[in-house]
């Protein structure tokens, strides 16, 4: 029985984490801040060292630190200040040296290890804490449901969002903010050394299966549930521990994907090629990608272009004009 409630735990856990880090890391990686997390991890292991030394929980000195440490990068970012990468840097590995130094101190029988925290393990996973993994993966979740369409204009084009009047730096702050919590989430299950990898890499797994921004990031939280659950359960028969297995699998399905995919592109080309079709389209080709029902076209020439089976549907393009809704790939 014991067992039994302990792999439960751990998978609630997992899938928490999992469909929590790429609904959040999609926007960082919109925003080209897809290692922010590793940064805001080494001042979170602070919080933790402050919590076990005084006897708060762990979880949230190690948030209050993340956040505080959020609002700093966001600072710094928004002055444009020349020395930003230095001050960074001597926040992230101050954080982390900090951590360290007091978690050396902390009591023996406080089970403080520094192990713990930096490359997560299954072990760590307990009952009452569970209630804290589930209330920050649900707001993260529904903030970003919410603030969906806001987040994706500001993280695409920051100019352009502030100029259609958006709030460009509360929605900033409010996506900081959501990073800390995923990183405090997941330092018990990835690891704070590896959280940004469960931002990223579902995320690229995603790009490669959906066709639309809306479908990548649901494929993201799909892949990062299922690595998360296979990661932990491969974790605890193989005795290793649990964040850089997930990572791993995650790993290993990015590579997969990303080798059918290629070889389906192939293919398409290929079949594009017989139908003697001029112009090969894909993501990054150059022409504007349009969502049309529930497929992405290719605008070129005045016609709008779509693989289908073995040739390539091909008719006039009546919005030629309007610009890429946000559901389509830019």
């Amino acid at each position: 029985m014991f067992q039994l409630d302990f792999m439960r735990q751990a998978f609630i856990a997992a899938v928490l984490v999992g469909a929590a880090a790429p609904a959040v890391g999609v926007f960082l990686v919109q925003r080209r801040l897809s290692l922010i997390g590793d940064g805001l991890g080494h001042v979170a292991l602070a919080g933790v060292a402050i919590g076990v030394l005084t006897g708060a929980a762990p979880t949230w000195t190690a948030l209050v630190a993340a956040v505080l440490a959020a609002c700093v990068v966001e600072a710094i970012r928004l002055r444009g200040n020349t020395n930003a990468d230095v001050a960074l840097a001597v926040m992230f590995y101050g954080g982390i040296a900090l951590g360290v130094v007091l978690l050396a101190k902390a009591p023996a029988d406080e089970g403080a290890s520094i192990n713990t925290y930096l490359f997560g393990s299954i072990l760590t996973t307990q009952a009452d804490q569970l209630w804290q993994f589930a209330v920050l993966a649900l707001i993260a979740l529904t903030t970003t449901t919410v603030f969906r369409k806001r987040l994706f204009a500001v993280a695409n084009d920051e100019e352009f969002a502030r100029a259609a009047g958006l709030p460009v730096m509360r929605t900033n702050l409010m996506l900081s903010v959501l990073t800390s919590m995923t990183v405090v989430l997941s330092m018990r299950v990835i690891g704070l050394l590896l959280i940004s990898a469960l931002m990223i890499l579902p995320n690229a797994t995603g790009q490669l299966l959906g066709r639309s921004f809306r479908a990548s990031t649901i494929w993201a939280v799909v892949v990062g549930v299922l690595c998360g659950a296979v990661g932990v359960a491969g974790s605890y028969q193989l005795d290793t521990p649990s964040g850089g297995t997930v990572v791993l699998t995650c790993v290993v399905v990015f590579v997969a994907v990303s080798v059918v995919a290629s070889l389906r592109r192939g293919a398409v080309l290929r079949r594009a090629r017989r139908s003697n079709h001029p112009h090969q389209h894909f993501d990054g080709c150059g022409h504007p990608a349009v969502l049309h029902a529930d497929h992405v076209d290719y605008v070129h020439d005045g016609h709008r272009h779509a693989a289908h089976l073995d040739h390539w549907d091909e008719h006039p393009d009546e919005t030629a004009t309007e610009a890429p809704r946000e559901e389509a790939h830019s």
